[in-house]
């Protein structure tokens, strides 16, 4: 596994490995603790995590990435769809040299996971799904006009989407600051990328143990998604956080982070 140290990174820990054909930017945390592939939303990269990682504990091997069009990934200026970033990530464990890994996904990386879990199902030990939806079409036309928007302005309006008022005055923009800038082209490609997503009667193929975590006032990924999926999946667990926005992977890290290790079956070592 080649990797070299990235320049100007902002968390000063990630590398980039060369994964298939592309320079994946990465952050592991190493160890031998249980393999967990974060894998963030549609606007952001591979420093999302970080709140909720520091609240996982030992015992889990965190390892976020950027996909194309994020971070510093270097990809070519192509199409793409979803499932070629599911292949994306069965590449990237390789490159890693994991055979199987605990996947997590949030908003579009929820997606993402779930594509893989279609694609790749020797590769994934289990799911992780956060404020996620099984189709685009199901969200409603806000998305569409975030999408519309510029970075700044994108940034001012997800605020009430993100995160609750009580998490609004604790947290102040760092939700917001998740969005990471990205020019028109590559925007552009996620964006169609994110349309094209609908696995709805593709749900009951999913074979990987799946926990299902959603906010209950989620206006971004409505909650019917998450009902929805924990009906088709097989053997799908649903834990639900009242009055949840879309942010609830930082807004509520710890709760959920508790709902991570008890489904992973890792202990707080005391």
């Amino acid at each position: 596994m080649a990797m070299r140290q990235a320049e100007h990174d902002p968390e000063g820990s990630a590398e980039t490995v060369r994964a298939g054909a592309l320079d994946v930017g990465v952050i592991d945390d190493g160890g031998s603790g249980v393999p967990l592939v974060l894998v963030h939303g549609g606007e952001s990269d591979r420093t999302q995590y970080a709140t909720l990682r520091s609240h996982l504990g030992p015992g889990i091997r965190a390892i976020s990435y950027d996909q194309r069009d994020s971070g510093i990934t270097v990809n070519p200026p192509v199409p793409y769809s979803l499932g070629d970033l599911a292949d994306d990530l069965a590449d990237l464990l390789d490159a890693l040299g994991l055979e199987r890994a605990h996947l997590l996904g949030t908003s579009f990386g929820g997606a993402v996971v779930q594509h893989t879990a279609l694609r790749h199902p020797d590769r994934v030990a289990s799911l992780v799904l956060i404020a996620t939806t099984p189709s685009f079409a199901l969200c409603p036309q806000q998305v569409g006009e975030l999408f519309d928007m510029t970075h700044d302005d994108r940034q001012q309006a997800v605020k009430d989407f993100f995160v609750t008022p009580e998490g609004q005055a604790e947290l102040h923009n760092r939700a917001a600051q998740t969005l990471a800038y990205r020019d028109q082209g590559k925007a552009g490609r996620r964006h169609d990328a994110a349309r094209r997503h609908e696995v709805r009667d593709r749900l009951g193929e999913i074979t990987a143990p799946t926990l299902i975590v959603h906010g209950t006032a989620d206006l971004l990924a409505p909650y019917s998604g998450a009902v929805l999926m924990a009906e088709r999946i097989p053997d799908a667990q649903l834990r639900a956080i009242e009055n949840g926005r879309h942010a609830i992977a930082m807004e509520f890290a710890e709760p959920i982070a508790g709902h991570i290790r008890d489904f992973l079956g890792v202990s707080v070592e005391r």
